[in-house]
């Protein structure tokens, strides 16, 4: 989850829910109630989260009202992937169910980890956005590229919300 959506769920007082902690049950695996889960989230009147399991994406696009598209230059986006992978492994940290980062090693080299996932998905999600957003003509889209646009965001709902 990225910490612009922690951060505007806390600014708007909406729930925040972490696909992650949804999808991966203990030992990294897949929870099979996942689609379930997410049908469960979009169904309630307001939320926060994110949407990259192909599989529910239809059923978060579909209930969205407002999407916040991080689109930051490549080289931002795998250092910030990189350093959090790394300290969450420093720090044994406990992710989703108990889950831990595997090691930096695997983050690189197993297919589905998150920084080799990083390098072969760093075009996917554009074309993916801009052919959704074309069939939602009535879906806001805030595209942001830097950090002062995601301060500006912040301190825009923030302002609203006083």
């Amino acid at each position: 989850m990225s910490t612009l959506a922690r951060r505007l769920s806390a600014a708007v007082d909406l729930p925040c829910t972490e696909l992650d902690d949804l999808h991966w049950g203990a030992d990294w695996t897949p929870r099979p109630s996942f689609a379930d889960d997410v049908s469960e989230l979009v169904a309630r009147e307001r939320w926060v989260t994110e949407w990259q399991y192909r599989a529910v994406r239809p059923l978060i696009f579909e209930r969205a009202t407002v999407m916040v598209w991080l689109d930051p230059p490549f080289r931002t986006a795998f250092r910030r992937v990189v350093s959090r992978t790394l300290w969450r492994r420093l720090r044994r940290e406990n992710l989703w169910n108990g889950n831990q980062e595997p090691g930096i090693r695997h983050a690189i080299l197993h297919r589905e980890r998150i920084i080799r996932w990083a390098v072969s998905t760093r075009h996917k999600y554009r074309h993916l956005i801009e052919r959704a957003v074309s069939t939602r003509p009535d879906l806001v889209v805030l595209r942001i590229r830097r950090t002062r646009e995601m301060r500006a965001l912040l301190a825009a709902v923030s302002t609203t919300q006083d």
